[in-house]
């Protein structure tokens, strides 16, 4: 980031200029029984109501469907012209459906444009079948993915948001998974913006109504039971931001459409987000003691984006902590210090500081130098 500077010199003026800055309103008031509002970049939280309380997720679980189906696909073990053969338990399957009929077959693709636009229970458990050759398999394939997101109040217990006691989730890590699946699979996150689809003779609106509303909008999906309510996880983009949106619980159709909205625009509205650091570009240097180099470039190895109040950016203070002494070798992506990006002293980021590239023992000499000097220090 180009205008940071430590924090020393910065503080004078960064002072004067959030005073001069203006506060962020308190978020829209809409009918749900939990959201969460991230920055899809950052992660950053930019509002909440009850984010970690547990809920049915409804067809909101058709996101970790599809996760597992395109980590199967990435990984080779299926394709998207595999054709499945469908099932007598998916044909049999009640709610929202694709109606796919028993003993047909049907491409992963097809299937997933069914899961995806059409929200099809039937698709859904095809596909999962052909995943994990059953349903039940599959749900602990989901769970296993939750865990490694760090979904830590999430339990699968099918592949459709069917409900189940044992069924649940939570407006932040239901914004986890979004997260993760628009960054990891992008190819396939294009699907969700598709507005109808149709198979057969029988062609299927979106449910998402928000991609009629709003052009920056291109995702993701919704879901209704009696239990859940209505629900939304959206996500939009404008120039260059991309917010991601979870609003559970509300009790209409048009009440997760506007309660949305107004969550979005509310984010775009009052935050931004920068890059703060590209990927391998020098941040600081540190003296490396007994080294074949006497510094070492640090830097972060992803780039790095920071979410602030519209308006504060030019306010934002940055401290390097090092260790006194660092000593040879040193290794590529080593951590060897700390970032520590705030507001008004308030923390908004750490971040680790590593080694954009080897630094090897200096010769003997440089050792046995670096030594000397360093008992004198």
């Amino acid at each position: 980031m180009k205008r940071l500077v430590p924090v020393l010199c910065l503080f004078l003026a960064s002072t004067t200029i959030f005073a001069q800055s203006r506060p962020v309103p308190a978020p829209p008031i809409i009918g749900a029984t939990s959201y969460l509002m991230i920055d899809a970049k950052s992660g950053h939280e930019l509002a909440s109501l009850k984010p970690d309380a547990p809920v049915p997720p409804a067809s909101l679980t058709k996101l970790m469907t599809t996760y597992v189906v395109f980590h199967a696909i990435e990984e080779g073990q299926i394709t998207l012209e595999d054709e499945v053969t469908i099932s007598e338990k998916a044909w049999r399957m009640q709610g929202s459906r694709m109606f796919i009929e028993v003993g047909t077959r049907v491409r992963v693709k097809d299937l997933l444009l069914g899961v995806i636009v059409q929200s099809g229970n039937d698709a859904s458990v095809a596909l999962a079948e052909y995943v994990a050759g059953s349903e039940e398999v599959f749900a602990a394939m989901m769970n296993q993915y939750a865990q490694a997101l760090g979904m830590t109040s999430t339990h699968f217990v099918n592949a459709t948001g069917w409900p189940d006691d044992e069924h649940y989730s939570t407006a932040r890590d239901l914004a986890i998974l979004a997260r993760a699946l628009i960054g990891e699979f992008p190819e396939h996150y294009q699907w969700h913006a598709i507005k109808e689809f149709q198979w057969g003779d029988i062609k299927q609106p979106n449910r998402n109504r928000l991609l009629w509303r709003d052009d920056s909008v291109d995702g993701l999906k919704t879901g209704h039971t009696e239990s859940a309510g209505y629900c939304l996880v959206a996500s939009a983009e404008r120039d260059g931001m991309r917010i991601i949106s979870v609003v559970l619980g509300t009790a209409s159709d048009k009440s997760r459409i506007d309660g949305s909205q107004a969550m979005i625009n509310y984010g775009f509205r009052f935050f931004e987000t920068r890059l703060l650091y590209k990927a391998g570009e020098e941040i600081t240097r540190a003296r490396v003691w007994k080294s074949a180099s006497e510094y070492s470039s640090l830097g972060v190895m992803e780039d790095l984006y920071i979410t602030v109040p519209r308006g504060a950016y030019d306010s934002l203070e940055s401290v390097h902590n090092m260790p006194a002494i660092i000593e040879a070798p040193v290794a590529t992506g080593q951590p060897l210090g700390e970032l520590k990006v705030s507001l008004n002293d308030e923390i908004l980021l750490q971040q680790q500081l590593r080694a954009l590239e080897d630094n090897p023992s200096g010769s003997f000499w440089q050792r046995i130098v670096d030594t000397v000097m360093l008992w004198l220090e």
